[in-house]
This record gives C-alpha cells, sequence and structure tokens, in this order.
C-alpha cells in the first residue's frame, strides 16, 4: 500500500500512516521501522508499506511519481473548477 505519514513520535515509536486510496488509518507496528533505511519518520512523508493485523509494517520509501492521485481527490477538484 502507499500512503503517508500522519504524526510519528520517535521517543516512543508511536505512529500513524494515512493510506492514498481510501484515506484510511493504520497505526505503525511496533517493528514498522525494523530493517528499513528509516531511523525517524516526519509528518508528510510519503512511504510504501505492508498491512498485518491491521497495522502498517514493513516501511519502505515512497515518492511522487509512484504514488499518483487517488482518483476520488481528482473527480473532486474537477467539480470544483466547474
Amino acid at each position: 500500500m502507499q500512503g503517508v505519514i500522519k504524526a510519528y513520535d520517535p521517543t516512543t515509536g508511536i505512529g500513524v500512516v494515512v493510506s492514498d486510496t481510501d484515506m484510511a488509518e493504520f497505526d505503525l507496528a511496533p517493528d514498522a521501522l525494523a530493517g528499513s533505511v528509516f531511523r525517524m519518520l516526519r509528518q508528510g512523508q510519503r512511504v510504501l508499506f505492508d498491512l498485518e493485523e491491521g497495522q502498517a509494517t514493513r516501511l519502505r520509501l515512497g515518492s511522487e511519481v509512484d504514488m499518483g492521485t487517488p482518483a476520488f481527490l481528482t473527480v473532486a477538484r474537477s467539480s470544483d473548477n466547474s
């Protein structure tokens, strides 16, 4: 899945990621950063992640290019411009 970091506390390791496709929020699993290049996350950072038992795990780097704009946002923008 692809998404954006909504919040992250480096002291506790608690965080939330928001899915790009349906805007669902998922808590970060305690080991979400294990084995990744991340040591710190910032709000608004794009990531790729897996879901296990309702938690985001295996965080990887995301990019603007492979994320794209979710279709429901594209529809909302075009109706705003009418």
